[in-house]
C-alpha cells in the first residue's frame, strides 16, 4: 500500500472540505440580493438592518444572501430607487418626502407641524394613513412593507444663528433633500432652499455653500454635523420615516416561505429601529450639546401659523387630495 504524507493528506483533506463549502454556499445562495441606503453605518436604521439580513440568511438556512450598501455607495436616494425599478436593487429604504418624486402622495407624513407626538405619529402611519399610502406605492409596481421605519422629526441646524422664529429663516441658505415639499415649505417661511444628496451635506456646510440643513438628531449625530454647525434649532418642523421598498418582480421570485421570513425578519427589525430611535432622541441631543452645539426650543405655533398664511396647507390640500387630507386631519387635527 503506497504511504501518503501527512502534508498530502491534510492538503488533499482541505481541498475536500473547501470543496464542500464552496458547495454549500453555491446551493445556499439560491437568492442573492442588494439592500441600498443614504445613512451612515453608525445610524439605527443601517445597525437593525444588518442585523435583519444576518437573521434571514440564518432562518432561510443560508439560501438567501442581502449585501447591505450604505452611506449612498450606490448612488443618491433617486439613483437607488431608478435602480429599484430597474431590477439592478432589489431593496431600498426610502424617505416618503423622497418617493414623493414618484408617488406624490407619500408625503404626506411631512406636511408641516401635522403631527403633535409620536403617539399621533404610529397612529397615523400603523392605521389608515399608512394604508392609504401603501396602496398608492403599490400601482407603482414596487412591493412596500407594511411597517414604516422612523427616521424621526427634522430639526434645523445653523452655522449662523439660532431658528427662533418663522423670521429668522428668512433668506436662510439650506439645504433640503430632493423631494417637492421640502422646497415649498422652506419657501413659504422665505428660506432660499437648495437641494443637495447626503453625502454632500458635510462638504456644503464645511464650505459655507449653504448656513444650515436640517435632519433628525439622530442623523445630526451620526453624519458628524455638528463638526461644521453651531445652532440646533428643535423645531420638529416635520416627521420622516422610511419605507422599506422592495422591486416587485424580486419579491415575487422568493417562494412563500421565504417572502415570510424576508417579511417577518424586516418588520421585526422596523419595530426594534424605532425602539432605539426612541432612546437616541432621549440622550442625543445632551450628546449634541456636549459637544458644542447649541440647542434651543422654538415654540411651534408661530412656524404653523407662517405657513398657514402662506397658503402652504391649502395648496397641499390640493395637490394631495380631499381624501387623502381628510385621513391625515383624523390624526393631525384640522391644518391650515
Amino acid at each position: 500500500m503506497s504511504q501518503i504524507s501527512r502534508r498530502s493528506f491534510l492538503g488533499h483533506s482541505a481541498g475536500i472540505v473547501g470543496l464542500g463549502l464552496l458547495t454549500r454556499r453555491a446551493r445556499a445562495a439560491e437568492f442573492t440580493l442588494k439592500f441600498g441606503t443614504n445613512q451612515p453605518d453608525a445610524h439605527p436604521l443601517s445597525i437593525h438592518a444588518e442585523a435583519a439580513i444576518d437573521r434571514i440568511r440564518e432562518d432561510s438556512g443560508g439560501r438567501v444572501e442581502i449585501k447591505l450598501f450604505t452611506n449612498s455607495l450606490l448612488g443618491n436616494d433617486q439613483d437607488m430607487l431608478s435602480q429599484l425599478r430597474a431590477g439592478a436593487l432589489e431593496f431600498q429604504l426610502l424617505s416618503p418626502l423622497i418617493l414623493a418624486t414618484l408617488v406624490p402622495l407619500a408625503s404626506i407624513n411631512g406636511i408641516g407641524f401635522a403631527f403633535p407626538d409620536y403617539g399621533a405619529v404610529w397612529s397615523a402611519m400603523d392605521g389608515d394613513l399608512g394604508a392609504f399610502v401603501r396602496t398608492a406605492i403599490g400601482r407603482t409596481g414596487l412591493h412596500v412593507f407594511d411597517k414604516i421605519w422612523d427616521n424621526g422629526y427634522r430639526q434645523i441646524t445653523s452655522s449662523s444663528r439660532a431658528i427662533e422664529t418663522p423670521q429668522d429663516l428668512k433668506h436662510f441658505k439650506i439645504r433640503v433633500p430632493a423631494g417637492p415639499l421640502f422646497t415649498a415649505m422652506f419657501q413659504d417661511f422665505g428660506a432660499a432652499p437648495a437641494s443637495i444628496n447626503f453625502n454632500e451635506v458635510y462638504s456644503a456646510l464645511q464650505t459655507h455653500l449653504v448656513e444650515g440643513q436640517e435632519n433628525p438628531l439622530g442623523v445630526i449625530a451620526a453624519a458628524k454635523l455638528y463638526e461644521v454647525q453651531k445652532y440646533c434649532s428643535m423645531t420638529g418642523h416635520m416627521w420622516d420615516g422610511y419605507w422599506l421598498l422592495a422591486n416587485a418582480a424580486a419579491w415575487r421570485k422568493l417562494p412563500p416561505e421565504l417572502q415570510e421570513i424576508v417579511a417577518g425578519n424586516f418588520e421585526a427589525a422596523a419595530s426594534a429601529e424605532r425602539e432605539e430611535t426612541a432612546r437616541l432622541n432621549a440622550t442625543v441631543a445632551g450628546e449634541l450639546e456636549a459637544k458644542g452645539m447649541v440647542l434651543n426650543r422654538p415654540d411651534p405655533a408661530p412656524f404653523r401659523a407662517a405657513l398657514a398664511d402662506a397658503g402652504f396647507y391649502a395648496e397641499w390640500q390640493a395637490k394631495l387630495g380631499p381624501e387623502a387630507w381628510a385621513v391625515l386631519e383624523k390624526y393631525s387635527g384640522r391644518l391650515g
